[in-house]
């Protein structure tokens, strides 16, 4: 089974570049977007082209903001939106496809802010989603995947020590929360299989950082210690554009 996870930037904007192209070049068993900055319906019909899967959308209550989607070419046993905190549920960030044998969680993780306005709310995020999926683990092993907006060490950003603490995504605190999911048992897939590569997920749109590879990884596949075994391969595509992000994708037997 191929998974691949992509923070699209907006699906009305990626689809009118070679969105449908690369999937099909992808041709992933199961596709999790992230951010996809529209409503249901806004998504529904910018996705209208695609056929062969079933298709489902979580979107915030603020229009144009956050919002996830998965689309798989087996239909899951079912898909459930959010955790049932009220404080986490209002921007379209979880989905959870429950399969025969096991659950695949798709999230976009909260920005902690450019002033890092959001750290202390994002650092209760951590611990609520990690509650949340270890739940989960005591039923079916889990696959969760999508933009964590955390470059977990120092070789996953390029300027490590001149965002140590002062940019989101790089401070001591997400960093933890990084941790917490690694120390209670989930394995990031992409660290597992190629433990010193350098290679990135995310560029910003300044200062030309994608020609340059100025990038942070921040997207991953973490999946539980019990199918670390069934990982067949595990990529970051950067030569697939059309979002700040590139995809990536898992290959696993299932």
């Amino acid at each position: 089974m191929k998974i691949v996870s992509w923070n699209v930037n907006g699906i009305r904007a990626i689809v009118k570049k070679d969105f449908f192209e690369s999937l099909e070049k992808l041709n992933p068993d199961i596709l999790c977007l992230q951010e996809t900055k529209a409503q249901d319906n806004e998504v529904e019909k910018a996705l209208l082209p695609i056929s062969g899967y079933k298709q489902y959308y979580n979107s915030a209550e603020k229009k144009g903001y956050s919002g996830t989607a998965i689309l798989s070419k087996t239909k899951p046993l079912s898909v459930i939106n959010d955790i049932n905190i009220s404080e986490h549920d209002a921007e379209g960030r979880i989905q959870c496809a429950e399969y025969d044998g096991f659950y695949l969680v798709n999230v976009y993780v909260p920005n902690s802010g450019q002033k890092l306005d959001r750290l202390d709310y994002r650092q209760q995020w951590d611990a609520d989603f990690l509650k949340y999926l270890k739940n989960l683990e005591k039923n079916k092993p889990v696959i969760v995947c999508g933009d964590f907006n955390v470059a977990h060490q120092p070789m996953d950003l390029k300027n490590d020590k001149s965002n140590y603490n002062k940019t989101a995504g790089y401070t001591q605190t997400e960093i933890d929360g990084m941790d917490n999911f690694i120390n209670s048992g989930f394995v990031d897939s992409y660290r597992l299989l190629h433990p010193d590569t350098v290679a990135y997920t995310f560029w910003s749109y300044r200062f030309k950082s994608r020609e340059r590879n100025t990038g942070w990884r921040i997207d991953y596949f973490l999946v539980s210690n019990s199918l670390v075994g069934n990982i067949k391969s595990t990529q970051i595509l950067p030569e697939y554009y059309g979002s700040d992000h590139c995809p990536i994708s898992l290959e696993i037997t299932l």
